[in-house]
């Protein structure tokens, strides 16, 4: 037998080795739908199938990183001990009580007093920021997926700059695959440098410098926390409404955000948030934020809120268990904005199974995503969803509804980083915010309504119109969305 004919042989059976071993080993503390996109992707093309699965199959940290997260939750759970369920003054029924069990359990956070001052839209959060930042005495926390130094941003290095002056410590966290593809990105290193403010990447891939990670893993956060007394958290990246880019600016292309500035001790959760990231980081403990007592604060607070942070160093997935329960829980609307869904089975499941019960369901996306392989994804969705019952209204294009919002019962909502779909859910660090002051809650009803009176919505019988070809096309990018 000649050399070839041998190393055919051992080809075959390696082949047949890699399938068997993948069978057995794939679905291990998967979902059903991630194992069978892995499988088939390993069964019937195994060159390009193992070597993804290796280098991105799992969703989850097992490192540093989550060990790190360990320790932080533990440290916020002991001095958060004495905290009680709910704050006092706010009553809550069986089932929210339950719910922000949970999240404590999960993340570790208590629910404390709050007082949302505004909601901003995309076109106030740098103003707002800067001004905030004009003020600040102690303190300015800063953290960003994705950051850039424009014509729009610029006053906000500024005050920046002017903080750093004054002898306030200013920290800057961005993520490092999510900022650097934009203009501006040496400039804004550079000019941070100079003036003063400590700044840092997160999660680096840097193999010249020994720094190396999965790509897909990446902080999707967006806050900001001013002397631990004023917090601003939402969808929008610090960046101009373009994205800089020439094709969205030739397209009229504009994201659509909403943030929320908050008062009262929840800032301190958010603080919290940052002072673990910054320490994976950089390895610095943030004295001043790990001393504080949670709950302890002199502002006036005006109703009950709960941070959740979760990522991939939250194996079980507090945001979407968080959607989960409070979509289960709904009794008469649920209003759904998301500029990613890709929903799990599960989550799919609880918001059809709410509308067949005869809640109000409708879900905000854009009539055409950004991003090419989510937006046929999330597409394959909607017959079901139609079928359900529930409403699906379209943000005409060329604008980007980057809003994530969550109203349940006009009297409990979320508002944050965090989309819906897998990504959120298992790769990329997210924050939300738990929010039940009943203005909080209205503020964010209104500019629902808002979206709803700008949207086109989707019917049924049109749906199931459309061509051939885009249901294929939506179907495959459908099954590419569950590799995780």
């Amino acid at each position: 037998m000649n050399a070839v004919a041998v190393a055919s042989e051992v080809l075959v059976v390696l082949d047949y080795l890699v399938k068997v071993v993948a069978v057995g080993t794939v679905p291990e503390d998967r979902r059903p739908g991630s194992s069978h996109a892995w499988l088939l992707l390993i069964l019937f093309v195994p060159v390009v199938g193992l070597p993804l699965f290796l280098l991105l199959g799992s969703p989850y940290v097992t490192g540093r990183r989550h060990r790190l997260q360990e320790r932080a939750n533990g440290l916020i759970a002991e001095r958060a001990a004495e905290v009680p369920a709910l704050p006092e003054g706010q009553v809550a029924g069986e089932h929210l009580a339950s719910l922000l069990a949970l999240n404590r359990r999960l993340t570790s956070m208590p629910c404390l007093l709050g007082a949302h001052r505004r909601l901003l839209a995309q076109d106030e959060l740098v103003a707002a920021l800067t001004a905030a930042v004009a003020g600040a005495r102690r303190t300015v926390h800063v953290e960003f997926y994705i950051a850039a130094l424009d014509a729009t941003t610029e006053p906000f290095f500024d005050a920046l700059r002017e903080a750093v002056a004054r002898g306030v410590r200013v920290r800057f966290l961005y993520d490092h695959l999510g900022a650097r593809k934009y203009p501006g990105y040496v400039r804004m290193n550079e000019r941070m440098s100079a003036d003063g403010v400590q700044w840092h990447r997160m999660m680096p891939i840097d193999p010249l410098r020994g720094r190396w990670r999965r790509p897909d893993l990446r902080n999707h956060r967006k806050l900001v926390v001013v002397d631990g007394e004023v917090a601003f958290v939402g969808s929008q990246n610090l960046i101009d409404p373009t994205y800089l880019l020439r094709r969205h600016v030739r397209a009229g292309r504009r994201w659509v955000d909403l943030n929320v500035e908050l008062t009262g001790a929840v800032v301190q959760s958010l603080e919290a948030v940052f002072a673990t990231d910054w320490y994976a980081e950089t390895g610095e403990v943030l004295d001043e934020v790990a001393e504080r007592v949670p709950g302890a604060t002199s502002a006036s607070a005006g109703g009950a809120f709960q941070v959740v942070p979760s990522g991939p160093g939250f194996p079980t997935e507090p945001n979407l268990r968080l959607f989960s329960a409070l979509v289960h829980g709904a009794t008469r609307s649920v209003s759904i904005v998301s500029p990613y869904f890709v929903p799990d089975e599960g989550l799919e499941q609880a918001i059809t199974t709410a509308a067949y019960r005869g809640v109000a369901v409708e879900l905000f996306v854009s009539e055409k995503a950004d991003q090419f392989t989510v937006h046929h994804a999330q597409r394959s969705y909607y017959s079901s969803l139609l079928r359900a019952g529930v409403r699906i209204h379209a943000l005409p294009a060329p604008a980007v509804l980057h809003s994530k919002v969550l109203v349940v019962d006009g009297d409990r909502a979320v508002i944050g980083s965090s989309n819906m779909d897998i990504r959120s859910f298992n790769l990329d660090y997210e924050v939300s915010l738990l929010g039940l002051q009943p203005a909080f809650v209205a503020d964010l009803v209104r500019v629902v309504d808002g979206y709803r009176e700008r949207s086109r919505e989707l019917t049924a019988e049109q749906w199931a119109l459309r061509p051939f070809r885009q249901r294929y096309l939506d179907n495959v990018m459908r099954l590419t969305a569950a590799l995780q």
